[in-house]
């Protein structure tokens, strides 16, 4: 698939509460994924750089010892290493987020 309309797109069981669709190329993965409300990821970090931009809904994110509210529009980026968790709030959120392939 080429082009996505993210308001429509088919969205699959990823984890409980996390529902996803991803497209591989060969060198990057584009994952729209819509959280459920009330989860947390208390904090992870991998040796990539991550980016993404919030689509609908506010996720509480923390970037190293930056803490912030997204909201649709906002976007971030997370340097490869660097601690990083979210929290979502009273309603789901939407992102479109986007990695390095992982082999």
């Amino acid at each position: 698939m080429t082009f996505w309309n993210t308001a429509t797109l088919p969205l699959a069981e990823f984890r409980p509460g996390m529902m996803s669709q991803a497209e591989m190329g060969d060198h990057l993965t584009m994952v729209c994924l819509e959280i459920a409300p009330h989860l947390e990821d208390a904090g992870h970090e991998h040796p990539f750089d991550q980016c993404g931009i919030i689509l609908e809904g506010q996720l509480e994110m923390s970037i190293g010892t930056e803490r912030r509210t997204l909201g649709p529009g906002q976007a971030f980026f997370i340097p490869a290493g660097e601690r990083h968790g979210w929290k979502t709030t009273d309603s789901p959120v939407k992102a479109l987020d986007v990695t390095p392939k992982q082999t």
